[in-house]
């Protein structure tokens, strides 16, 4: 990949600054992290903004709304809205990261016309629907059941670790359409308005004391055949290009801030005098290294994401549909939630009883760091994929 900068592309890197510096003085005050409901309104006014400048889906293709841009712009995107400290993608990263990928490069013309627009313009936000309690890394045991009826599906069971559930207009659900078939073959995804009869939605509470996840559960809830994305018995398939998304691509705007918390630790480090152990200063030297590793990593899998090979991504702009990131992205994930860990652990060393204030920001990011290696798909799995599709080593027993 040819990793330096066009002058359009250091042109758009200075428009973009500067209306960076004009539009976030502007913002109003971030609303309190337990205001779910205000937390919604506040990042879908940042990604309103983003539309009306023309950065919102800036790196999908022409025909899903986006722009076209190139895997470099994008990342110069990413770049420079976590140095000037922007908002993410906040309460609807599930329809901007997970679900409108998926559906722009699965769904049919009318499906993208109508699901996609409004995530673009933060007017519809979306959770997520995969996991059950007794279906999480095995994610194809889920029991979670859809009945053809004639032009609906109904769909009765429960999930578990929804994010966003409580404010989200839409869900991409898994459900089991075939119970006789072998568990990878009988699934199909669908898109189920939350706000159908039958959707009941319990939050759960995290070890931080947030409430960002949820139990849904689900009572002959009727959902279109229409939102069906991808044949039916096709869902595992379509739910393969969603994890990619999710593991290849969703955590890159997190690298950026991560790059930017490691310097950010060495400063205080300095300050503090904790700076003068060598083992301390060795160890952030290789978080340094890791962090850059996995920023080049995130720029292949951005580069496969957007249909481009990345020793081409320089030049290419997406007019249609059909990118999906590779098995880069399990390869990522694995590094990306230890090297994650490990850094707030440094920030722990770094900070010593400052890091166990449960209301500072560092001891939130280090009690979330623990779920890293949880979240789209463990560890383990991780291993697994990068064992059996990467190396070509023999599937496990």
């Amino acid at each position: 990949m040819d990793l330096t900068y066009t002058e359009e592309e250091q042109d758009f890197r200075a428009r973009l600054r500067a209306w960076l510096a004009v539009v976030l003085p502007g913002l109003p005050a971030r609303p309190s992290p337990d205001d779910w409901p205000g937390r919604r309104a506040y990042d879908a006014g940042w990604q309103r903004r983003l539309y009306d400048a023309g950065y919102a889906g800036l790196h999908w293709p022409l025909d899903a709304g986006g722009r076209g841009a190139t895997p470099t712009q994008h990342l110069i995107f990413l770049e420079e809205t976590e140095r000037a400290g922007a908002p993410y993608v906040g309460a609807n990263f599930v329809g901007l990261l997970h679900a409108g990928p998926t559906i722009a490069a699965e769904g049919t013309a009318e499906q993208r016309a109508r699901w996609l627009p409004p995530v673009l313009r933060g007017d519809e936000v979306w959770c997520q629907g995969f996991s059950e309690p007794d279906a999480g890394s095995d994610l194809a045991s889920l029991r979670t059941r859809a009945v053809r009826d004639g032009d609906a599906y109904v769909v009765t069971g429960s999930k578990v670790w929804t994010s966003h559930a409580e404010v989200a207009d839409w869900c991409e659900l898994l459900v089991r359409t075939d119970p006789d078939a072998p568990k990878h073959r009988g699934i199909t995804w669908l898109a189920m308005p939350m706000d159908a009869p039958g959707v009941t939605v319990r939050p759960l509470r995290t070890l931080a004391g947030s409430a960002e996840f949820a139990e849904v559960f689900l009572d002959e809830v009727r959902v279109p055949v229409a939102n069906r994305v991808g044949a039916e018995n096709d869902g595992w398939r379509v739910t393969m290009v969603t994890l990619s998304f999710e593991r290849g691509t969703a955590f890159v705007g997190e690298v950026v801030a991560c790059r930017r918390t490691l310097g950010e630790l060495a400063r205080r480090a300095k300050e503090n005098g904790s700076w003068d152990d060598p083992v301390l200063r060795r160890r952030m030297g290789r978080l340094y290294g890791e962090f850059g590793a996995l920023w080049r990593l995130t720029q292949w899998n951005v580069s496969e994401a957007m249909g481009v090979p990345p020793v081409r991504a320089k030049s290419r702009t997406r007019g249609s549909s059909g990118g999906v990131p590779g098995t880069g992205g399990s390869v990522f994930k694995l590094a990306y939630s230890h090297a994650r860990q490990e850094l707030y652990d440094t920030a722990a060393q770094v900070l010593g009883a400052g890091s166990l204030v449960l209301d500072e920001e560092w001891t939130l990011d280090r009690l979330s760091s623990l779920s890293y290696t949880i979240a789209a798909g463990t560890s383990q799995i991780q291993r697994n994929i990068v064992a059996e599709r990467i190396l070509g080593l023999p599937k496990g027993r």
